[in-house]
């Protein structure tokens, strides 16, 4: 892990409260993957191609053929709000700043034309499927009448992993956070809370659906397995995220690292293959890359960047990883990421 990362984890740690700390950093269950799933990608080593100009480094990429300056995306993060005030207004704006994809979450804290509004780089909009599809409808219309340039289907939380409560209290969820974003088209009455749960009965079927609906690209996000890839992509996917939830849906799961390279394997170049999961270094980042993703994202160290120094700790972040990426980079003699590929393996 970069030492920056340390540090703000630390930072963060001490402005947080002991709840919302909790809240962002705790996996599922016996926490087995949360601890797996950055380990994970030191089961790598690299083979470096020696006598390589790689006197200029270029970690230049693009998101969905949107240009953006590194590989390196903001993942969703839900009810940003609980580490900083300006919560996923930053974010956005940091993202725009280090020239990097923001991904902002259905669960978000702050109403999605604002957050759209700090937003100077592409931003994909993350979907949860609520109980009530008119009620998805509706907010992903919101996300794609600010600026979405793609959607994101989270397909792997049917139902909210149950976590220990570290501390033994419950984090306070107030309905200016949870429900800033689903208020505005429920009627009177509702229960919002209720409305906007998960719904666990969608299938491959929801892809195309949002495709129509929207006529947006929608990758898949939670994809763990090669054949569920092919699956998604038969489906109408123009893309997937190989995705464990940072350890926070179902304990046991296999570490994003180790299942990324039968995912692009069975996608055989015909999508963008994106991953997460416990990453926090460049090269981490290059395992990825190595083994075939097109971009990361990353989740925890940018929370805690958010609680640390707000919006320019979450660009510097960024850019300090980016940085590392590129040092990676040099030192295994590959000067841009089309020359990144498995013989940069060893496992």
């Amino acid at each position: 892990m970069l030492a920056v990362l340390e540090e703000q984890a630390e930072k963060a740690r001490s402005v947080l409260t002991p709840e919302v700390f909790d809240y962002y950093d705790a996996g599922s269950g016996d926490q087995l993957t949360r601890a797996e799933s950055g380990a994970a990608w030191a089961d790598y080593r690299f083979r470096p191609f020696p006598l390589r100009d790689v006197s200029a480094v270029d970690t230049a990429s693009t998101a969905l053929g949107v240009p953006v300056a590194t590989p390196i995306a903001i993942a969703p993060s839900a009810f940003q709000r609980l580490a900083h005030p300006d919560g996923e207004r930053a974010t956005a704006a940091a993202a725009g700043q280090a020239g990097s994809l923001f991904v902002l979450s259905t669960r978000a804290s702050l109403p999605i034309a604002e957050v759209a509004a700090a937003a100077t780089g592409p931003w994909w909009f993350q979907v949860y499927v609520m109980r009530d599809r008119e009620l998805t409808r509706r907010v992903v219309a919101d996300a794609v009448t600010a600026g979405a340039r793609a959607l994101v289907l989270t397909g792997d939380t049917p139902y909210v992993g149950r976590k220990r409560q570290v501390r033994g209290t419950r984090i306070p969820l107030p309905d200016d956070h949870f429900l800033v974003n689903i208020a505005p088209h429920l009627a009177p009455g509702v229960d919002g809370r209720a409305a906007a749960a998960q719904d666990p009965s969608i299938g491959l079927e929801t892809i195309d659906w949002l495709r129509r609906e929207f006529g947006l690209p929608v990758l898949v996000k939670g994809v763990l397995r090669g054949d569920a890839a092919d699956e998604c992509l038969r489906a109408g996917a123009a893309g997937v995220i190989v995705s464990n939830h940072g350890g926070r849906q179902l304990d046991r799961a296999v570490p994003s690292a180790h299942a990324l390279g039968d995912v692009v394997d069975a996608v055989a170049g015909r999508a963008p293959v994106y991953v997460d999961g416990g990453i926090s270094c460049g090269l981490d980042v290059l395992t990825a890359l190595a083994l075939g993703a097109h971009g990361v994202l990353i989740g925890r160290p940018v929370l805690w960047a958010l609680a640390a120094g707000g919006c320019q700790a979450v660009a510097d972040t960024l850019s300090a990883m980016t940085d590392d990426l590129r040092h990676a980079m040099a030192l295994t003699g590959v000067a841009g990421l089309d020359q990144i590929n498995r013989s940069l393996l060893h496992h």
